[in-house]
């Protein structure tokens, strides 16, 4: 079975040397199929920041690469360049795709941009994104696990976090569910969780994940909770794997602290 590995918030400009190398010996122990970055690539939307990102993803073992923009990825103090050329430092390294869509036999993986310079840090999904996402999951094949990549959270567990919940979730969730995505992946609030979006949504008629990723790298971490990243492995026709592997520095490496998983009970 392949498996995809899921980084997040790697903010090159505060990453930690260390820690990077630890995740690349990951990433080639794993031999990823896909490897997933879901935003905030670098700190402060630099040159040099994201030549860092470059050279990083470049020595990751697999060509598969999905890459979304993060709102650290969008100049801050540069007004002229977040007003006329928002993405070109990120358009420069990775391309000028800001949704990239991937898929084989097991995995069908939908990019969703969901930064916008005008809302500083905020995210937000229109109506016109859900309709594509949502028409692309409708033809999935019934082999495929869905997931829906965006940066900020459609989902949160803390009160605290409300304010940084993506603006248009609801209809996002509704729609996207409703089409057969059975994960949204994301990041920007450096905490790692699995949430069944079924059980907080009564209303949903399918089972579908919240599943968010740490800082992979940035020495930007949450209190109690280290760099860490995710790994999904489809192990049955309605069954996935999701592990988390956090960075401990007394061992200086990524070790499986947390493994869960999922029964997609799908019929397609």
């Amino acid at each position: 079975m392949s498996v995809l590995l899921q980084i997040s918030d790697p903010h090159f400009g505060t990453e930690q040397p260390p820690v990077v190398e630890a995740l690349l010996r990951l990433a080639r122990e794993l031999q990823p199929a896909i490897v997933v970055v879901s935003g905030d690539i670098t700190q402060r939307a630099r040159r040099a920041q994201f030549d860092a990102a470059k050279d990083f993803v470049a020595k990751l073992p697999t060509k598969a690469v999905v890459v979304i923009p993060g709102n650290h990825d969008i100049p801050l103090f540069n007004v002229i360049a977040r007003l006329f050329y928002p993405y070109a430092g990120f358009a420069r390294v990775f391309g000028d795709e800001f949704e990239p869509e991937w898929q084989s036999d097991e995995f069908l993986v939908l990019g969703v941009n969901t930064t916008r310079p005008a809302r500083h840090k905020d995210g937000e999904v229109s109506v016109e994104q859900i309709q594509r996402v949502s028409q692309r999951l409708a033809v999935a094949t019934a082999d495929q696990l869905r997931i829906v990549v965006t940066h900020q959270p459609v989902h949160v567990l803390r009160g605290s976090e409300i304010h940084n919940r993506l603006h248009g979730y609801k209809a996002a969730i509704d729609a996207w569910v409703e089409a057969g995505a059975d994960i949204v992946m994301g990041g920007h609030i450096h905490l790692p969780y699995i949430a069944p979006l079924h059980e907080h949504y009564e209303e949903l008629s399918r089972r579908c994940w919240v599943v968010q990723a740490g800082t992979s790298v940035s020495r930007r971490v949450r209190a109690r909770h280290p760099n860490s990243v995710n790994v999904i492995e489809r192990v049955a026709a309605n069954l996935c794997r999701i592990e988390r592997w956090d960075f401990t520095a007394e061992r200086g490496e990524f070790s499986r602290v947390r493994v869960e998983e999922l029964n997609l009970e799908r019929s397609r």
